[in-house]
């Protein structure tokens, strides 16, 4: 297998990953409890724990679940040099955990919808890749960003075959969280996706593991073992730590092996990457 890696990040070798859109407080209301989250902002920390220097642009209300979001980004090392701070209300979801697997009740995307400027642009230009979901309700802004730097792209569970032929051929990575895709069915989608335009992509599949794929070559890794608390995030946690070693230039499968642990070590523990406070908007009688 044939994979040609891309130049190191512009930072002296440090790759420079900025996440941007969907954030929330994931509310457990059994626990009383909220944690920081929402996939741009679970990539920007994972890729800050793997070593990267990482930022996250959106925008979150003077309320306690946006200082829960913008005090676990700083103690996390994430830059927050764009992060908005608007009127209204900071996004925030229930999450019910069952036998260790996450569901989601309801939610509320608050503020957290916003539509890049020239500055943010600029700002995005400095960075080695620029990561942004599905639900970050920018798929209209992909082709700005994708012009200023390499793109990365979660899908989350959205395979119609339109949507991937618009977005693929922008994405640097594109990722799926194939769980519900069978190992052929998962194969198919990644090829799909290449043929469509994309650079590489990803397909994690929970306890069945995850695959790569370039069109040159496939990669495939087990999951991680791991004592399953709560799989909140750990899709975002393998997306992250495989995105900064593929930005490194490490090897496809090396890097796909570190990814597995750290969506381990996020299965470990409730919440995306901790920081629980009470929940904020609780006490907000929301």
């Amino acid at each position: 297998m044939t994979f040609a890696p891309d130049p190191p990040g512009r930072s002296g070798g440090v790759p420079r990953v900025l996440a941007a859109g969907d954030n929330v407080v994931d509310r457990y209301p059994n626990a009383g409890l909220g944690y920081p989250g929402g996939n741009c902002v679970n990539v920007a920390v994972a890729a800050a724990r793997a070593g990267a220097c990482a930022a996250y642009l959106g925008a979150v209300a003077p309320d306690p679940a946006g200082d829960l979001l913008r005090g676990a980004l700083e103690a996390e090392g994430v830059r927050t040099d764009r992060l908005r701070v608007v009127a209204g209300r900071t996004a925030h979801c229930v999450v019910d955990v069952v036998a260790g697997e996450r569901r989601f009740a309801s939610s509320d995307p608050g503020v957290s919808r916003f539509r890049p400027d020239a500055g943010d642009l600029a700002y995005a230009a400095g960075f080695d890749a620029v990561h942004v979901g599905s639900s970050s309700g920018l798929d209209d802004q992909l082709a700005r960003f994708a012009a200023v730097s390499r793109l990365s792209y979660d899908f989350a569970q959205i395979t119609d075959p339109a949507h991937v032929r618009s977005v693929a051929p922008m994405a640097w990575l594109a990722t799926f969280s194939a769980g519900h895709l069978s190992h052929d069915e998962a194969r198919a989608l990644g090829a799909e996706a290449v043929a469509a335009g994309a650079a590489r992509v990803l397909l994690t599949r929970g306890a069945a593991g995850a695959l790569l794929t370039d069109g040159a070559g496939t990669w495939e890794v087990p999951a991680a073992r791991a004592d399953v608390v709560d799989t909140l995030g750990a899709g975002d946690a393998f997306t992250g730590t495989l995105l900064v070693g593929l930005l490194r230039g490490e090897e496809p499968g090396s890097a796909l092996h570190a990814a597995a642990r750290s969506a381990a070590r996020t299965c470990s523990q409730p919440g995306a990457f901790g920081h629980p406070a009470p929940d904020p908007l609780a006490t907000a009688g929301v």
